[in-house]
């Protein structure tokens, strides 16, 4: 590990892999002739929208939970969550058996805040801002003995999320390039330190919307941007870049590709109709950087990491009868 930072490393990728193996899905990973000739590449889809929860977000959470000594563990667990992280941490909190405590801010989708707390979580509301979410989630955990499991900056949720590049590497074989959607940075901060250590050699990219390009910024700047409105349908990656996860993306010299929303609009029907297969805009978004950026992918084996399909329904068919 690393002193300064923490930063976990490809032996804790595999230990996770191990500790997550009898919870976790192995998804699927699939191809398509079409996408390969728009592409001009070879996609390799690792299907993380099958995964639990619909979403890879169930590795990370299921590897911190299932980490925790006995008697840390049976104090419970608490996060703050509007969405996926939150539902994972629900579940993989009752693989075990412990409780989990979920901080969510008022106006939270619906359909999401069900989700979770069909997995067995307790709600704990509060107003909708960063600070906010973090105050309440500190007071839950100060009051309870719950241990804190942040959404993208836990080391060990991040070496549970490289577990997917994990599988996918171990079963395509070596690849040319790895892509990756970035919000926080936990997906692609544990994507990086598995594609590298596999193939020492393999272009690591992160796919990241416009209107939330922190982690671009942050990189082009050389310091951590931490003040951003995002702006952008990719729910899932509105989080600002954690400080963990720019220390990795610096490591593993991962390059940024900011896209505009109609070209991740775009990508997520062309998923739909050539793979079959549902995602949500935050997942789309890393086979629109392939598109939009043809020339650095092209005559590549390319590893596309879909991170989830939770797609909020109300929004499609709300208007019907």
């Amino acid at each position: 590990m690393n002193a300064s930072f923490d930063l976990p490393e490809f032996a804790d990728v595999e230990a996770a892999a191990a500790r997550i193996a009898p919870h976790a899905q192995r998804t699927p990973v699939l191809r398509s002739r079409s996408l390969d000739a728009l592409a001009g590449a070879e996609l390799h889809f690792k299907c993380e929208n099958l995964q639990r929860v619909g979403a890879f977000k169930f590795r990370g959470a299921c590897n911190a939970v299932w980490s925790l000594p006995e008697n840390v563990a049976a104090r419970g667990v608490v996060t703050h969550s509007s969405g996926n992280h939150g539902a994972a941490l629900a579940l993989a909190a009752r693989t075990r058996g412990i409780p989990a405590h979920v901080v969510v801010p008022e106006g939270a989708v619906k359909s999401k805040l069900a989700g979770i707390e069909a997995y067995g979580a307790i709600l704990h509301r509060c107003a909708p801002t960063l600070a906010a979410r973090e105050a309440t989630a500190e007071a839950v955990r100060v009051r309870t003995g719950a241990t804190l499991v942040h959404p993208y900056t836990d080391p060990r949720v991040i070496a549970g999320q490289g577990t997917a590049a994990l599988e996918l590497l171990r079963e395509t074989g070596p690849l040319d390039a790895l892509i990756a959607p970035v919000g926080g940075g936990g997906l692609i901060g544990g994507s990086a330190i598995a594609a590298r250590a596999l193939a020492p050699r393999i272009a690591v990219h992160a796919a990241e919307p416009e209107g939330a390009a922190d982690a671009y910024e942050s990189l082009r700047r050389g310091a951590r941007v931490t003040e951003l409105v995002p702006d952008t349908i990719c729910d899932g990656l509105r989080g600002l870049l954690g400080e963990i996860n720019f220390a990795l993306l610096k490591k593993y010299e991962v390059t940024v590709l900011p896209i505009a929303d109609r070209a991740t609009a775009a990508a997520m029907r062309l998923l739909w109709e050539r793979l079959k297969i549902v995602v949500e805009p935050s997942s789309a978004v890393a086979l629109a950087a392939i598109l939009a950026h043809r020339e650095r992918f092209a005559g590549r084996r390319v590893g596309v990491i879909l991170s989830g399909g939770n797609v909020d329904l109300e929004t499609y068919f709300s208007g019907l009868p």
